[in-house]
């Protein structure tokens, strides 16, 4: 799983998500930034609703938050998730002593982009395919 804080980068740069139960998100912006929620057909499902995409918090009693649009909870993928939406630009993953490399292919070339933990240089490579930029931790 990547950190918050990618997450959020990802989230911000239009990685879209498709709630499924097993994902976790996070709620960053309501003191909740650092808690991680699992979606649960028992306790954190999703509803459709005519305004879109709705998460809710079912036997929540502790506090007040009784659903939550989608787009305000940012999507924390694993690092098999992650994998899979590289697609076919994925190449390899190589480990060279504590850093992790994950190499795509961006227009015939090889990407390397490298963090010492494998979600992390996934996250940062899909974060380079989708806005171009040095996707550096």
């Amino acid at each position: 799983m990547v950190t918050i804080d990618l997450a959020v980068r990802l989230h911000d740069a239009g990685l879209k998500w498709t709630p499924t139960a097993g994902d976790r998100f996070s709620v960053p912006g309501r003191e909740m930034d650092e808690d991680v929620f699992v979606l649960s057909d028992m306790t954190i499902d999703v509803h459709e609703s005519r305004t879109g995409t709705v998460i809710g918090f079912n036997g929540t009693t502790e506090w007040a938050l009784d659903s939550l649009e989608q787009q305000d909870a940012v999507w924390l993928p694993s690092e098999t998730q992650l994998r899979e939406r590289l697609q076919r630009t994925f190449v390899r993953l190589e480990r060279d002593g504590a850093t992790h490399r994950v190499v795509i292919s961006v227009s015939g070339r090889e990407v390397a982009v490298e963090h010492e933990d494998p979600a992390q240089a996934y996250g940062l490579a899909l974060l380079y395919l989708i806005t171009g930029e040095d996707a550096a931790a």
